[in-house]
């Protein structure tokens, strides 16, 4: 396969890891798979925490994409596990790394789009349940002045159900 074919479909595939990326976390890791992302939005006890279970599934589809593509000898299987694989170490650096600071130094971004990220993602967190949170994508983050004015409406609208006798957020 030619370099640039090959080298498109790695970044088609590294783009395209957002989109999966922003519904798992939507649909899966705030749905039925919260048992395992709710330690994500808890305080971490030690240096584990049951949500790394999820980069551990990511890591086994990368290796299988790798495996099946050598197996198959399919270039542009290889080209996408590529872009795959990208899309997981960018999201381990920014979002353990940077948004999260799990690594061993403190750093604070001055670039405004990392700053973007980290504020979009700590109004993701001010939510402690699974629902009403905002802003499930990982390296595309919405304006967070509008993130924050949903964030106060849900709190709202969740207030005047509770005080009209509605159930609060699921857990």
């Amino acid at each position: 396969m030619q370099a640039l074919g090959w080298s498109l479909i790695a970044l088609a595939s590294f783009v395209v890891m957002e989109g999966l990326a922003w519904l798992s976390h939507r649909y899966v890791m705030h749905g039925w798979g919260w048992g395992w992302h709710r330690s994500h939005h808890e305080p971490r006890q030690g240096w584990f925490e049951r949500n790394d279970l999820y980069a551990l599934v990511g890591l086994a589809l990368s290796v299988g994409l790798f495996l099946i593509a050598g197996r198959l000898q399919w270039p542009a299987l290889q080209a996408a596990a590529v872009g795959v694989t990208a899309y997981g170490l960018v999201y381990a650096f920014v979002h353990d790394g940077l948004v999260h600071q799990r690594w061993p130094f403190r750093y604070l971004p001055r670039n405004r789009y990392l700053r973007r990220l980290v504020q979009a993602h700590r109004l993701h967190h001010a939510m402690h349940t699974r629902e009403g949170a905002v802003s499930f994508g990982f390296l595309v983050a919405p304006d967070p002045r509008r993130l924050a004015e949903t964030l106060k409406a849900r709190r709202a609208r969740q207030r005047g159900e509770m005080e009209a006798g509605h159930v609060g957020p699921r857990d």
